[in-house]
């Protein structure tokens, strides 16, 4: 079940599903973030990996090159046309065993050509969120600090699931800052 504004509240308040937390929508001059009616708006810290594109590069998520992004620490980021970059969540989050989060863009983004990619945040899983951020605009485009890019969508199951993600130590248990792709190495 979708779950509202006031269960959101009470979780983080009681349980720290979300730190820093903050209890309304706020703007004022800034893409909002915050608790809305049902969700959550997430703010990007002000670290990035933008993609540096090379002629013949492969991006490749089993042998990831570090090179392939550039490292950028600041109040905004420019993404250059028909790239992206990679950031992280100033949020760290901590979710339920019975939750599962989906991630949406902002429109504000969307309606510059910026779309957001992140996976399920799953039952279990904690640490900062890593995102992509694709510009598919023909011109580079600006992504700020400490406001909004995305919302969170809360989703509660009858039943806590059987094997969390932290059962199953998954890859990005814990993360922080911007985690490039993993793959778990080859077992006996």
């Amino acid at each position: 079940m979708l779950k509202s504004d006031k269960w959101i509240r009470r979780m983080c308040l009681e349980r720290q599903m979300i730190v820093p937390f903050a209890e309304r929508t706020e703007g004022n001059g800034r893409i909002s973030f915050g608790l809305s009616s049902y969700g959550y708006d997430i703010r990007l810290s002000d670290e990035y990996k933008v993609f540096a594109g090379a002629p013949g590069a492969v991006l490749d998520p089993k042998a990831f090159d570090r090179a392939a992004c550039a490292e950028h620490k600041g109040p905004f980021c420019l993404i250059p046309p028909n790239s992206f970059a990679l950031a992280r969540s100033l949020e760290l989050f901590c979710i339920p065993r019975s939750v599962l989060c989906l991630c949406l863009g902002k429109s504000t983004y969307a309606r510059c050509g910026i779309i957001v990619n992140v996976t399920p945040l799953e039952p279990g899983w904690t640490g900062h969120l890593t995102m992509e951020i694709s510009n598919t605009a023909p011109v580079p485009a600006k992504v700020y600090s400490g406001e909004g890019i995305a919302q969170l969508v809360f989703l509660e199951a009858d039943e806590a699931c059987e094997t969390s993600y932290a059962d199953r130590r998954g890859l990005y248990q814990a993360q922080e800052g911007i985690v490039l792709p993993r793959v778990r190495p080859e077992g006996p």
